[in-house]
């Protein structure tokens, strides 16, 4: 059984991919390669897609501005065909909406008055994490300190962002159950089941 080499943007892309990969015991986490933001993943799909002639390696990365999924292989991979162990899979538009479309989850973090607000499709949102920051001047004190950035601050995000929705990630969000909400996230869950089948054979 080859491990899985996964390779995300930041330290939330990782934790949600592990999350998906645990519920799939067939696949062994190899390597986790990270080192923020897409421009390193862009830069080393020829690397991804030679590993991947050897064992498996998952991609995970955000839509970002790019029109679809398909538009971004196409510019990250041009003409480079990807072996059949190499998943390159795009949260649309980016990796808070995944986490969004577990609303039990995230009704848990933020807390009852988020329900009404809470997107049946977080796929279609321009921007998730912006919407994500937002619900959370809803939130409990400590919640909205950890995930909101100081007033002036350069930053989007508060220092405890990471930290607060890792946790959330590994206690209660569900990738099932945000499927439900995300095409993005159902389509990257099936090719991951796919690939588990495969390796158990």
């Amino acid at each position: 059984m080859l491990p899985v080499t996964l390779a995300t943007e930041d330290e939330l892309s990782e934790t949600i991919a592990l999350r998906i990969l645990a519920d799939y015991p067939d696949l062994l986490i190899g390597s986790c390669l990270r080192r923020g933001g897409n421009g390193y993943l862009r830069s080393r799909m020829r690397n991804f897609c030679e590993i991947a002639r050897h064992g498996p390696v998952l991609v995970v990365t955000d839509l970002d501005t790019h029109a679809c999924p398909a538009a971004l292989r196409a510019d990250w991979l041009h003409q480079l065909p990807p072996p059949p162990a190499m998943l390159l899979r795009v949260a649309v538009r980016e990796i808070e909406s995944w986490l969004l479309a577990d609303h039990d989850a995230i009704l848990v973090l933020l807390g009852k008055p988020a329900r009404r607000r809470l997107p049946d499709n977080p796929d279609i949102l321009l921007n998730p994490k912006d919407f994500l920051l937002d619900l959370a001047k809803g939130a409990p004190k400590i919640v909205r300190q950890e995930l909101r950035a100081d007033a002036g601050a350069v930053a989007r995000q508060g220092l405890g962002y990471n930290n607060r929705l890792c946790a959330l990630v590994r206690e209660l969000w569900h990738p099932q159950r945000a499927a439900e909400r995300s095409p993005s996230l159902e389509r990257t869950i099936a090719r991951v089941r796919e690939l588990a089948a495969e390796t158990g054979t």
